[in-house]
């Protein structure tokens, strides 16, 4: 498994919607999920699947109607490692403070 370089907010938020479930996702599910668009989710579940956090495979329902389904689910290291992303994700949200609104004079 390879670090990830830059780790944004969608990171974030699709690895957070992967640790909430038990079962592998779908990517337009994910979509819905974080509220993010696609040209944001895909990336970013292409860039974890090639650093090895993510795997992914074509669902395999015959008796489900419509397109396959891609389905993604993380690895054991990458669920681990998703894990300390959002603890410190969350701990920088609730550590920041705004600064005092400056009065101009």
């Amino acid at each position: 498994m390879e670090p990830l370089g830059r780790i944004g907010k969608a990171t974030v938020d699709v690895l957070a919607v992967l640790l909430d479930s038990e079962r592998p996702r779908w990517g337009l599910e994910i979509i819905k999920l974080t509220g993010r668009p696609s040209g944001s989710v895909y990336p970013v579940l292409d860039r974890l699947e090639r650093a090895g956090w993510v795997t992914s495979q074509w669902d395999d329902d015959s008796d489900r109607r419509g397109p396959r389904r891609r389905m993604y689910r993380l690895t054991a290291d990458g669920a681990a490692e998703a894990r300390r992303v959002c603890a410190r994700a969350a701990t920088a949200r609730t550590s920041w403070r705004p600064s005092s609104p400056r009065v101009a004079r």
